[in-house]
């Protein structure tokens, strides 16, 4: 199983045992990454073994949390986003753009284990809502795109068997196809959940051309070298209730540390896995609040 696969598996079986998904469900899943029924549950027992012995979170503040009736942050200035294709290092590429109308900078979206969806399109949305143009890669393009698989299931496994490689060129071309089309303006990479861990990927392959990089709750690669990416500014964040991930944060820390970069990783109190993703049932709107805050402040400083 390799490092993506497990992960996924992870997130699988801990979805299950928060009560996201029914067994029958997780074991349908993780029969997609090609678990059989003895080893998934002998992962979802480890999984259990793993969160009983996690330490608690402190609790969430209170003082200037956003309301949970509120709008998801930057959704009520967001602006529309079309579908784009350019040529890839392996075939055609597609995502979703979002075009700021005087641009201050660019940001390249990467999305969760579930694909291009209309969630990520609206992060998209988003930024170029306050002034950054956007485009959302769609990792699946050479299985003909999401929106080519039956259930978020199905390309959630079809992502797992996709090699780090491919997805590092991928993302170059993404970042390269940003640039075409914002020239002259600086570049960020923001990631979710295994886009996050992506975005420390393409900092440890050596992304020069990035001026900001923001993986959210994504898992470091073992034993990075962040050092061909050192003019990345780089702004982190982390869910507390968020074991699994969290073990990888001092990995990220050290080594941004030791290439000498620019860099502040933030540990949202309560918050869990996924927490800025409003169409989830973790989602934080206090959480999301502070990180989309965060975020305008850190491109105001280092993208603009």
């Amino acid at each position: 199983m390799t490092p993506l696969q497990r992960y996924i598996a992870e997130e699988i079986a801990t979805d299950h045992l928060d009560g996201l998904l029914t067994r029958r469900e997780a074991l349908r899943r993780l029969g997609l990454l090609g678990i059989g029924a003895a080893a998934a549950g002998a992962l979802i027992a480890a999984c259990g073994e793993t969160k009983q012995a996690a330490p608690a979170s402190p609790p969430a503040p209170t003082g200037g949390a956003a309301p949970e009736t509120a709008p998801p942050p930057g959704v009520q200035s967001a602006l529309p986003t079309s579908e784009v294709r350019w040529a890839g290092p392996g075939g055609e590429l597609r995502g979703a753009w979002a075009a700021a109308p005087e641009p201050k900078g660019a940001v390249l979206v990467i999305h969760e284990n579930k694909g291009l969806t209309d969630h990520i399109r609206s992060v998209a949305g988003r930024f170029a809502g306050i002034g950054y143009s956007a485009l959302a890669i769609d990792l699946l393009s050479a299985r003909g795109g999401t929106s080519a698989f039956a259930d978020q299931a199905a390309a959630t496994a079809a992502l797992s068997r996709i090699e780090p490689p491919e997805f590092i060129a991928d993302l170059r071309s993404g970042i390269d196809e940003v640039q075409r089309r914002v020239p002259g303006r600086k570049v960020a990479a923001v990631g979710f959940c295994m886009g996050g861990g992506l975005v420390w990927r393409l900092l440890a392959a050596g992304t020069p051309a990035l001026a900001a990089a923001v993986p959210f709750y994504g898992p470091a690669p073992d034993d990075p070298d962040f050092g061909g990416s050192r003019d990345a500014a780089v702004l982190a964040f982390y869910g507390a209730l968020d074991q699994r991930v969290n073990a990888s944060e001092p990995v990220a820390r050290a080594a941004l540390e030791k290439a000498g970069m620019v860099h502040e990783l933030i540990t949202e109190p309560g918050a869990n896995h996924a927490f800025f993703n409003d169409t989830g049932d973790r989602y934080d709107a206090a959480a999301a609040a502070d990180a989309w805050r965060r975020i305008q402040d850190w491109f105001a400083t280092h993208l603009t």
